[in-house]
């Protein structure tokens, strides 16, 4: 994607939720071109690559959601009683429809997020096993039959619970709503996602991909917002149940607001990953490994490394990290580089002042992402390079908080024990990691990390389906993982059936 696809040659224009299966405006927009710069009905959508406005996003408000889940809770009688079978063959041909516009999905990633087209690229892929593995529901989901007793029998079937909310982040525009997308409407639930308001444009695409795949109106719906639209789905009377993913400060707050009203809710948070480093690790192999960690989609993505934990000191290992991601740079051609930008600049400002306040307690900068110079004719863009930060105290805050950029903290501690007390201690649970080439000590880590997800050489360890994602502590209020068969049971109910017949009286030619 060229520098010149990131600018507009007319004024940006508003994006429209889609509903029924159509693209409507809001309510409150009556064409009227000066309302796009009213905070109150809509939230200008910046190109992270030039900072410049690329769209607006409008605010949804009562009306807009009420007339989306209205729609939703009309379509989901007769999509619910459709066949498992029946759904999965309009989800095939929405699979077919992401392969074919995948390029062009992946741009609109590059313009809106700023990630690199090898990582846009990835992440359509990614989400897109998730559609498969949502086609594959009808032998997945069968149920139990069995003879019990003499006459009687059991067997469980699951039945979807009705229209579904999910709200989803900006870091991921296409894989995280494809979380569950398809497993949600396969199940024969209706759905109204409510996309990230920085990062809208990918997801209208995609309504239209729904449309065009053979999805009947209603059956998704799509609503843009942000934090007022938000709790206006998690409180509709007419939505049985509600996924988010975001900080875990909202996260609780929807978990609760959600409970309290008797819906099932699976709401993610936030993260502050750990990886030790044995010093049997392998060199090469672990460096690279970290550093496509923290640095991978600009650390924006709730299973990017945070913390390196060196048990002893390894001073090879820190040198060839810093060698290693102070190669990467970024490039005037959008989506080209080996590092994109950041969301937004708040967000520079907030990656940049851990990094600050860490220094200004004695600890050492040994890479410092916060001198990062913006690629030529990109001036306006969110860059942020990569900053590695050697602590000399346990207490520093960039140690302890979610950061969500590209910026690794070192410590070393003296012993195995004292990296589990470390990780342990941090509120949150999503994933850890311990590089060693010993399976002795990746078992006893892997026994005692504090996280739902644990990789082995493996700074990053995403499962893949069917193994489910989702972490535990504070990077989880819920009951369920958000993919794979913990999902399947959280979006259904299963209805169990007890069936007794008379035994019939035994006859020969003689009765």
């Amino acid at each position: 994607m060229s520098q010149q696809m990131l600018t507009t040659s007319h004024a940006p224009t508003p994006i429209e939720n889609f509903v029924n299966g159509a693209h409507v405006t809001t309510a409150e927009w009556s064409k009227d071109s000066t309302q796009l710069h009213n905070p109150d009905k809509f939230i200008p959508v910046l190109s992270p690559y030039s900072g410049e406005t690329i769209s607006y996003c409008p605010i949804s408000k009562k009306t807009d959601v009420d007339l989306a889940v209205s729609a939703a809770q009309e379509a989901f009688q007769a999509w619910g009683n459709r066949t498992m079978k029946d759904r999965a063959q309009i989800m095939i041909r929405f699979h077919q429809l992401v392969i074919k516009h995948r390029d062009e999905l992946a741009d609109l990633i590059v313009l809106e997020h700023g990630k690199t087209k090898t990582e846009a690229l990835a992440e359509i892929d990614k989400g897109n096993e998730t559609v498969e593995y949502a086609i594959s529901l009808p032998q997945l989901t069968q149920g139990k039959i069995a003879d019990v007793s003499r006459g009687i029998t059991c067997q469980d079937a699951k039945r979807p619970l009705g229209v579904v909310v999910s709200i989803v982040p900006f870091n991921f525009p296409f894989m995280v709503p494809m979380w569950t997308l398809p497993l949600v409407i396969g199940l024969g639930n209706t759905l109204v996602l409510k996309p990230s308001e920085k990062v809208p444009l990918t997801m209208n695409r995609v309504a239209s991909l729904i449309r065009e795949a053979g999805f009947p109106a209603g059956v998704v719906n799509i609503v843009h917002g942000a934090a007022e639209t938000a709790g206006l789905l998690t409180s509709h009377p007419d939505v049985k149940a509600v996924t988010f993913v975001g900080t875990s400060h909202v996260a609780e707050l929807i978990h609760k607001q959600g409970r309290a009203l008797n819906k099932r809710v699976l709401a993610l948070g936030g993260a502050k990953n750990h990886l030790v480093a044995y010093p049997d690790c392998k060199l090469e192999m672990t460096a690279q490994d970290i550093v496509n960690s923290f640095t991978g989609c600009t650390g924006q993505r709730c299973m990017a490394a945070s913390v390196l934990l060196t048990i002893g000191p390894q001073p090879q290992l820190i040198q060839e990290i810093v060698a290693r991601a102070r190669q990467l740079g970024f490039s005037q051609e959008a989506g080209a580089g080996k590092m994109g930008p950041v969301i937004d600049a708040a967000s520079v400002k907030r990656i940049n002042a851990y990094v600050t306040e860490s220094e200004s307690q004695g600890a050492e900068i040994l890479l410092d992402g916060r001198t990062a110079v913006a690629p030529a004719g990109a001036e306006g863009g969110f860059w942020c390079g990569p900053s590695i930060v050697l602590h000399k105290s346990k207490s520093d805050k960039m140690l302890r908080e979610e950061v969500f950029g590209p910026a690794l903290s070192i410590l070393q501690v003296a012993t195995k024990e004292e990296a589990i007390e470390f990780e342990n201690a941090n509120p949150y649970g999503n994933a850890a990691c311990i590089y060693t080439n010993d399976p002795w000590t990746a078992d006893w880590f892997t026994k005692h990390f504090s996280a739902g997800m644990l990789g082995v050489n493996i700074g990053v360890p995403v499962p893949r389906e069917p193994f489910s994602f989702g972490g535990i502590n504070r990077s989880r209020f819920g009951d369920s993982d958000i993919t794979g068969e913990g999902a399947i049971n959280f979006f259904t109910w299963t209805k169990k059936v007890t069936t007794k017949w008379a035994v019939p009286v035994e006859a020969n030619w003689m009765s």
